[in-house]
C-alpha cells in the first residue's frame, strides 16, 4: 500500500503532532528569552545537543533525497568528499573556534572589523547573507515541492498554501527562542531523520531477505561500493574531491553564521571542539549509511522491474512502493530534514543582518526591548523574503535556474575564505576601501577559469575545488591591497 491509499487525515494529523511536540519545545525553551539567548543561546548550550543537532543542518532535506539518487551515476564517490568534510573539520575545530572564542564573538564577521576594518565586515557579512538566503531558500524549496508532488497535490493543497504553512511553523517555533530553541528542536528532528534513514534501510534489507554482509557484496557486484575515482580530468577525482570537501567545510561550516551561531552557543571553547569533533563522526557514518541506501535503492527498484534513478529515486520508492507505514516515516524523516536547514537559516540572517548590517549592538542608545522589536522584525522580514523566493523558485519550475543559483551561492563563500585565510596567516593590514572591490572581482575572474578550464588546460574541469581557487584569489588581492608600511 503507497501513500495515497492512506487517509489524508492521518498523513495531516500526524504532521501536526510533530510540529506540535516541535512547539511545546520552544514554549519551554523560550521562558524568559532575550536577544542574548535568541543569538547565542546565553552560552550554556549542551555541546553533546549542538554536535547531534547540527547533522541535521549539515544534511538538509537535498542530501535526504539526492545523496541516495547519486549512487547509480557516481557510485560511493561522494564519500570521497566526505573525507575532505572530516579534514575540514579538525581545521574549523582547532583554528576557528578557538579563535571566535577568543575575541567573544556573536557574529563570526565581527573579527573582520576587528582585523580590516568595517568595509571589510560589512562585505563579509553581505557575502554571508546573499549566500544563506539563496542556499536556505533553494533547498526550502525543493523539499516543498516533494512533498507537494509526492502528498499534497493529491489532497488538492496548493504549493503557496503549503510554504506559507510551512513558514508560518517555522516563524512560531524560532520567533522568540532563536538559538536556544533551535539546538533542542535540531537534536529532536536530527533524530527523526536517522529513524526514518535507519528504518528504510531495514525494510529493504527485510523485504529482499539480505543480511548486512549480503548486500555489501551485492552493492559490490553491481559496481556500486567503488570509493576512488582516478581519472584527473573528471569531476570527481579523488583528489579535487577530498580538497574540495575539505574547503567546502571550513567555508560553509566554519566561515558561516548559521552554522558557528551553534558552535559558539557552547560554554567554552574545549566543549565546543568536543561538539566538533562528535558531530564530524557521526556526519562520517551517515553518509556512509545514505550510500548504502541509495545502492539497495537501486537494488530494490531492479528486482520489482522499476526504472527510476536520481533525485527521484528516493522519494518514488518511498511513498509508491513501500507499505503506506514506510512511506509516512519517509515523510517525517524528510520533514526532519527540512526545518533544520531553513529554521536555523532565518536565526542566523536575522542575528547577521542585526549585529552586523544595521549594527544594533553598537547602538547604545537602544535598550534591550527597543533592540528585541528591531530583531523580531527582521526575523519576520527574512521568513517573508524566503516564502517570495520559494514561490519565484516554483513558478519558473527550471532546474538549470536552480543550477546556476546554487553556484552563486557557492562563488560567495570563497571571497569569506580569502578574508579570513590572509587575517589569520598574515599580520597586514589592508586598504579597507577596496576590500569590496576584491571580493566583488575575485569571483568573476573565478567564474572564467572555471569556463574556459577544459579549453586552456588540457581537458581539466574544476569540481569542488573551484571554492579554493576564489579563495586563493581573494587572498592574492588582499595582498595586492596591504599595506606595505606594515
Amino acid at each position: 500500500m503507497d501513500i495515497r491509499c492512506m487517509s489524508p487525515m492521518i498523513i495531516l494529523s500526524v504532521l501536526l503532532v510533530y510540529f506540535a511536540v516541535l512547539f511545546v519545545i520552544s514554549l519551554r525553551t523560550s521562558r524568559n528569552a532575550s536577544n542574548q539567548s535568541f543569538f547565542q543561546a546565553n552560552k550554556s548550550a549542551p555541546w553533546f545537543l549542538v554536535a547531534f543537532g547540527m547533522v541535521g543542518t549539515s544534511l538538509s532535506g537535498v542530501t535526504f533525497v539526492s545523496v541516495p539518487g547519486t549512487v547509480g551515476a557516481s557510485h560511493f564517490h561522494y564519500f570521497q568528499v566526505v573525507i575532505g568534510y572530516l579534514i575540514g573539520y579538525f581545521a574549523v575545530a582547532f583554528i576557528l573556534l578557538p579563535l571566535y572564542y577568543k575575541h567573544n564573538l556573536t557574529s563570526i564577521y565581527t573579527y573582520l572589523q576587528h582585523r580590516f576594518g568595517m568595509r571589510a565586515y560589512k562585505t563579509g557579512a553581505v557575502l554571508f547573507i546573499v549566500s544563506r538566503t539563496l542556499g536556505a531558500t533553494l533547498r526550502l524549496y525543493l523539499v516543498i515541492n516533494v512533498l507537494q508532488l509526492f502528498v499534497l497535490d493529491a489532497m488538492g493543497i496548493p504549493f503557496a498554501v503549503t510554504a506559507i504553512a510551512i513558514l508560518l511553523m517555522i516563524l512560531l517555533y524560532t520567533y522568540k527562542g532563536g538559538v536556544k530553541t533551535i539546538v533542542w528542536t535540531d537534536t529532536l528532528q536530527t533524530f527523526f531523520m536517522l529513524l526514518a534513514l535507519v528504518v528504510c534501510v531495514g525494510y529493504i534489507l527485510h523485504d529482499m531477505n539480505l543480511g548486512l554482509a549480503e548486500a555489501m557484496s551485492q552493492l559490490s557486484d553491481a559496481g556500486y561500493t567503488t570509493l576512488f575515482n582516478f581519472d584527473v580530468n573528471d569531476k570527481r577525482f579523488f583528489l579535487k574531491q577530498i580538497i574540495g570537501g575539505a574547503f567546502i567545510t571550513i567555508s560553509m561550516t566554519g566561515l558561516d553564521q548559521e552554522m558557528m551561531q551553534k558552535n559558539i552557543s557552547v560554554k567554552n571553547v574545549g566543549d565546543s571542539q568536543k561538539n566538533m569533533m562528535t558531530f564530524s563522526t557521526i556526519m562520517v557514518l551517515v553518509n556512509f549509511i545514505f550510500l548504502f541506501l541509495g545502492g539497495m535503492l537501486y537494488l530494490y527498484a531492479s528486482s520489482k522491474g522499476l526504472d527510476v534513478k536520481g533525485d527521484d529515486l528516493f522519494p518514488t520508492l518511498a511513498m509508491q512502493h513501500m507499505p503506506g507505514i514506510i512511506s509516512l516515516i519517509f515523510i517525517v524523516g524528510l520533514i526532519s530534514a527540512l526545518f533544520p536547514s531553513a529554521d536555523g537559516a532565518i536565526t542566523a540572517l536575522t542575528a547577521s543582518f542585526c549585529i552586523d548590517v544595521i549594527g544594533m549592538n553598537r547602538d547604545e542608545t537602544k535598550t534591550e526591548e527597543q533592540r528585541s522589536v528591531i530583531r523580531k522584525k527582521v526575523h519576520l522580514a527574512f521568513a517573508g523574503l524566503f516564502l517570495l523566493l520559494v514561490m519565484y523558485f516554483k513558478i519558473q519550475n527550471n532546474k538549470e535556474i536552480v543550477t546556476i543559483l546554487l553556484d552563486i551561492a557557492g562563488y560567495t563563500y570563497g571571497p569569506l575564505l580569502g578574508l579570513f585565510a590572509f587575517g589569520i596567516f598574515t599580520k597586514h593590514a589592508i586598504k579597507d576601501r577596496l576590500s569590496t572591490a576584491v571580493c566583488l572581482i575575485v569571483p568573476t575572474i573565478a567564474f572564467i577559469i572555471d569556463k574556459t578550464s577544459v579549453h586552456w588546460l588540457g581537458g581539466y574541469k574544476f569540481g569542488f575545488e573551484m571554492l579554493a581557487v576564489n579563495g586563493l584569489l581573494t587572498y592574492a588581492g588582499l595582498w595586492g591591497i596591504r599595506r606595505t608600511e606594515d
